[in-house]
């Protein structure tokens, strides 16, 4: 196994911790005005997927905003049902399609399906050493997902996108991450919205800041790259406004206490879908 860490991941999880998820947002209009407003925003980094059906439209706003393509950090994913060698060089042709790009910067196995996701994984290496991928990873992967990959891959992955948030603090996977050099990402950071609690109300008022930008700077302060998806352009904004405060050390290890192991998502374990 090659234990190789692109530059493009060290760059995109130093220069821009914060992206935009565009999970559920229509195609069409409404991703494109997300985007926008992202890439306006100062946001350098898009995350899409196939299932999600809007890669269309988030290649639309990036080639529209003006900005270099090489400037924005544009990732995808494998969705199950396409899982598997051929089919995922497939699936790849058919979201740089969508896309209309030549390459993405980082592209994912969606979720760990039993008997199909290490096959799935050699496609996306096979993808990076053709250059169609600058950067490979896996999304919703536990320990022993990722202990059983870099037992056969030989590319080790270079992120880990899961849920994680302050009721799901994964600090084993999280150490696990760390250890081995790949870098976590936090899908669903803000728990879909459920910022009302007294910890994160009490932060929120000693800092001056919203109970949004409490929450995702604590990912931050412990190198988590988060995606936090929204489609109103204040919303957006606000989510990006992180870089003019620190939480106190003793205030990280009270958001770290709230933990319930707590998955507002499906179990990766009971992939059935």
């Amino acid at each position: 196994m090659i234990d190789r860490i692109d530059g493009r991941i060290a760059e995109w999880s130093s220069d821009a911790p914060i992206g935009l998820g565009v999970w559920r947002t229509p195609e069409g209009e409404q991703t494109e005005e997300a985007v926008t407003a992202a890439l306006n925003a100062g946001y350098r980094s898009i995350d899409t997927a196939s299932l999600y059906e809007n890669e269309g439209g988030v290649g639309r706003a990036i080639r529209e905003s003006g900005i270099a393509r090489e400037e924005i950090f544009v990732t995808t994913k494998v969705w199950n049902n396409e899982q598997g060698y051929d089919n995922t060089l497939n699936a790849f042709r058919n979201s740089l399609e969508r896309l209309q790009m030549d390459y993405v910067d980082l592209y994912l196995v969606h979720w760990p399906v039993a008997g199909k996701y290490l096959e799935t994984y050699k496609a996306i290496e096979h993808l990076y050493e053709q250059g169609k991928v600058r950067a490979i990873g896996v999304s919703n992967f536990l320990i022993h997902h990722l202990e059983d990959l870099m037992g056969s891959c030989r590319i080790k992955p270079m992120v880990n996108q899961v849920e994680f948030h302050p009721l799901l603090t994964s600090k084993k996977l999280l150490m696990f991450c760390r250890k081995e050099g790949i870098q976590l990402e936090s899908w669903r950071p803000l728990m879909q919205g459920r910022l009302d609690i007294p910890l994160i109300r009490e932060l929120a008022s000693k800092y001056g800041k919203t109970p949004a930008q409490i929450v995702l700077r604590w990912h931050l302060q412990q190198g988590v790259v988060t995606i936090p998806k929204s489609v109103r352009k204040e919303r957006i904004e606000e989510n990006a406004d992180l870089y003019d405060f620190e939480l106190a050390p003793e205030d990280i290890v009270r958001i770290d206490g709230l933990n319930e192991d707590r998955r507002f998502g499906a179990d990766p374990d009971r992939v059935d879908f």
